[in-house]
C-alpha cells in the first residue's frame, strides 16, 4: 500500500515513451549548454561527458525519471558577471563545481542538510531567483541588439512555439539558427570534416585551478546558489518522487551525497555544476517518462555526443547568430524569473522580494544577505512600509 499522501506509482512506459520523456527537460538544458560553451568557451567534451554519466547513475540508483540539470543559479551568474567584466573563466566554474560538490559531501555525511535549510526564507530565495532572471533577460537582450529585426522575428516565432509543449523549441532555435547561417553564407573556417566522429576526451581539470579560481568560485557563485539547491534540488525533490513513486523512494542525505558526487565527478573532467532539479521530473513525466530509464537514454546520448560529436557540437554553436543566441538567453531569463511567481502578498513580503531582486542583479551573493537580513528585520517590525 502507498504511504500517507502518497499517488500510487505509474505504470511503466515503453522504450519508445522513455525516449520522448528523456528529453523533456531540453528547454532548461539548452540555454545554459549554450551560455557555457558560446559565452564562456568551455570544452564540449568536458560539459557533456560528466552531464551524461551523472543521468545514466541517477537513473541506475533511484530507478525514476531523476533528472541532471546544470545549477540554474550559478549558470546564470556566471553569464551576468562575465557580462559585466567580473573575470569569469572555464576555470571559476570548475572551481564553483569542485567547492559545491565538497560542501554537498560534507552536508550530507553529517546530516547538516535538514537544519541549514531554514535559515534562508522563502523571500529571499525567490528574490535572488527573479534578480538573476532579470540579468539573464538583459544579457540577452544585449545580445539581440546586434541584429534587432531578426531578433524580434526570432523570439515572436519562439515565445509562440513555446505555447506548444510538444514542440523542442530551444532545439529548434539552436538549429535553425545553425542553418539560416549556412544558408546566408558559408562562415569562414567552416571545415566540413568536424562533423565526421572523432574520439574526444576530458581532461582532468583540477590541475589547472588556482587560489583565485577557487575564491571566486566559491563567494560568488557556490555558496549564493546553496539556497535554491536546498529547495528546488533538495526537498522538492525528494518529496515529488516519493510522492510519485512510493515503492522507489529516496532521502535528502541520499540526494544531498549524490549531488555532492556527480560535482566531484564534473569539476574534475572540467564540467559543470550540476543539479537534481524538480522540475525536469515533471517534464520528463510529461513527456512520457515512468522509470529510470529515460535519464539512461538522456545520459548515453549525451555521453555519445561528448565523445565523439564534440567537434560538430563547437560548429553549431559557433554557426548560432547572435538574434537566436540572444533569444535563447533571454527565455532562459523569462522562466528562471517565472520561479519567483510564489511570492507572498503581504507587502513586507514584495518588499523582500523585489529589494533582493533588485540587489541580484549586481550580486547574488549579497542578494542572499540582504535577503536574509530584510526577511528578519520585516518579522520584527523594523520596516515601516
Amino acid at each position: 500500500m502507498p504511504a500517507p499522501g502518497s499517488e500510487q506509482a505509474p505504470r511503466r512506459a515503453s522504450w519508445l515513451a522513455e525516449a520522448s520523456g528523456a528529453f523533456g527537460d531540453l528547454g532548461v538544458l539548452i540555454p545554459f549548454v549554450t551560455a557555457y560553451l558560446s559565452v564562456l568557451g568551455m570544452a564540449p567534451a568536458g560539459v557533456l561527458v560528466p552531464l551524461g554519466l551523472a543521468s545514466i547513475a541517477a537513473g541506475l540508483w533511484y530507478r525514476t525519471p531523476f533528472p541532471v540539470q546544470p545549477m540554474k543559479l550559478i549558470g546564470a551568474s556566471v553569464i551576468v558577471y562575465a557580462g559585466s567584466g567580473v573575470e569569469m573563466t572555464p576555470e571559476v566554474v570548475v572551481a564553483a563545481g569542485l567547492c559545491t560538490a565538497l560542501i554537498w559531501l560534507a552536508l550530507g555525511l553529517t546530516g547538516l542538510a535538514g537544519r541549514l535549510s531554514a535559515l534562508v526564507p522563502r523571500e529571499a530565495m525567490l528574490g535572488v531567483v527573479m534578480g538573476l532572471g532579470f540579468a539573464f533577460m538583459l544579457e540577452g537582450l544585449r545580445t539581440m541588439s546586434a541584429m534587432p529585426l531578426a531578433s524580434a522575428l526570432t523570439l515572436a516565432l519562439a515565445m509562440l512555439l513555446l505555447s506548444r509543449p510538444a514542440i523542442p523549441t530551444m532545439l529548434l532555435l539552436l538549429f535553425g539558427g545553425a542553418a539560416a547561417s549556412l544558408v546566408a553564407g558559408r562562415p569562414a573556417g567552416l571545415d566540413a570534416s568536424q562533423w565526421i566522429p572523432a574520439l574526444s576526451l576530458p581532461t582532468l581539470a583540477w590541475p589547472q585551478l588556482s587560489w583565485r579560481a577557487l575564491e571566486l568560485g566559491l563567494l560568488l557563485l557556490a555558496l549564493p546558489q546553496l539556497p535554491l539547491t536546498f529547495g528546488n534540488a533538495l526537498f522538492a525533490i525528494v518529496d515529488e518522487n516519493n510522492r510519485r513513486f512510493p515503492d522507489r523512494p529516496t532521502s535528502e542525505r541520499t540526494v544531498a551525497l549524490s549531488t555532492g558526487l556527480m560535482n566531484l565527478a564534473s569539476s574534475a573532467l572540467g564540467g559543470i555544476p550540476l543539479c537534481h532539479g524538480t522540475g525536469g521530473m515533471a517534464a520528463q513525466m510529461r513527456f512520457g517518462a515512468r522509470s529510470g530509464r529515460a535519464p539512461l537514454i538522456f545520459g548515453a546520448t549525451m555521453l555519445l555526443v561528448g565523445v565523439f560529436f564534440a567537434d560538430a557540437v563547437t560548429l553549431l554553436f559557433a554557426l548560432v547568430p547572435p538574434a537566436v543566441l540572444g533569444a535563447i538567453l533571454f527565455l532562459a531569463g523569462l522562466q528562471l524569473a517565472l520561479g519567483s511567481r510564489e511570492a507572498g502578498g503581504e507587502k513586507a513580503e514584495r518588499f523582500v522580494v523585489l529589494a533582493t531582486a533588485g540587489i541580484a542583479v549586481w550580486h547574488a551573493g549579497l542578494a542572499v544577505l540582504f535577503g536574509v537580513l530584510a526577511h528578519h528585520a520585516a518579522r520584527r517590525g523594523w520596516l515601516r512600509l
